[in-house]
């Protein structure tokens, strides 16, 4: 078959790589459609230390089954599907649990870091076990279906939160998993959703996709003002960047006993303003993938109310994708999703 392989940091190549062959419990999926995640653009140049070269990347995907491994039952040749994005045991505390997330042996498609090293969907073709496959209908297109997976997140995220949709929730960062976090908010019932961001194009969107406010990053005392407008501050603020000052402002603009959800993972550490949380007595909540959300991504990309087409820059071959990962790299057109065709 033929994949996008990272051979170096930042390097591409397209090559031909051994078929794989489904285990036992385990199918074999011809790969339609794979998005190209911020985790891939801001690990590819190897300083994460989470896509060591050389790796074929991707996790976001969907596909028809095309071959089944001995023991498989349940599932058919010609099956539409889409994944999870982590591998998991299914038999361990966490799993055994329903936190899947956490899985104590878990990879992630298309990672590669100190730990293991998992081939992803870069590729034509990919084995996977059945466990972690979710059916897509078919008048779902698989470019909509690639979007389960970061819908996923955002409603995993908006289930760490208090179930008190009548206050109002701040997320700071309006890109692609904010903007999804927004909508996720606004199904779910979130009255007063705010939006900040740098990108006045970003902030743009994320009104049309809900937001009832948004507000440019840059602007003096911002926490400040979030305090004065509602009462003490947000009941709960999203924090969808995972750099230092978002992460500031998502912890200063919520009330006393507010809640923080932690989203963004950009920086592998950031500076934490401990009295604010320790006298405010504000509880934060780290995020980490998804733990069950597939059914209901999958529906709610099908029924509309989470929207993904506004989100999608471009849908192109598998072929030319080291191009756009250094035009995503670049950042300089705007663009948020970009899908990748084998």
């Amino acid at each position: 078959m033929k994949a996008l392989m990272l051979t170096a940091p930042s390097a591409f190549d397209w090559v031909d790589f051994p078929d794989p062959a489904p285990a036992p419990d385990q199918v074999l999926i011809d790969l339609r459609a794979c998005g190209i995640c911020g985790s891939d653009i801001h690990g590819m140049n190897g300083l994460s230390g989470r896509r060591i070269a050389p790796i074929i990347m991707g996790h976001e995907a969907a596909g028809t089954i095309s071959a089944i491994g001995t023991g498989v039952t349940g599932w058919n040749i010609g099956d539409r599907v889409t994944f999870d994005s982590t591998e998991f045991c299914g038999e361990c505390p966490s799993c055994l649990t329903g936190n899947v997330n956490l899985c104590s042996d878990r990879k992630v498609l298309g990672v590669s870091c100190a730990d293991y090293r998992r081939h992803g969907c870069f590729a034509e073709k990919i084995a996977l076990p059945t466990r972690i496959l979710h059916r897509i209908p078919d008048d779902l297109s698989f470019e909509h279906a690639a979007f389960a997976e970061p819908v996923a997140i955002a409603l995993h995220a908006v289930n760490l939160a208090p179930p008190a949709t009548d206050e109002p929730a701040l997320v700071v960062g309006a890109g692609l998993i904010g903007l999804l976090v927004i909508q996720a908010l606004k199904a779910r019932g979130w009255k007063h959703v705010t939006a900040v961001d740098l990108d006045p194009k970003r902030l743009d969107l994320a009104r049309q996709l809900g937001a009832d406010e948004t507000y440019d990053a840059r602007q003096e005392n911002l926490a400040a003002h979030f305090r004065q407008l509602h009462s003490d501050g947000f009941a709960v603020s999203f924090e969808v960047v995972g750099a230092a000052a978002p992460v500031d402002l998502a912890i200063r603009s919520v009330r006393k006993g507010g809640t923080v959800i932690l989203v963004g993972n950009l920086q592998p550490s950031v500076p934490f303003p401990l009295q604010e949380i320790v006298t405010r007595q504000i509880s934060i909540h780290g995020s980490c993938a998804c733990a069950g959300e597939y059914p209901e991504a999958i529906q709610r990309i099908l029924d509309g109310s989470i929207r993904v087409d506004p989100l999608t820059s471009a849908c192109v071959p598998l072929a030319d994708g080291a191009a756009w990962f250094a035009r995503l790299a670049d950042n300089r057109e705007g663009l948020l999703k970009v899908i990748l065709q084998p």
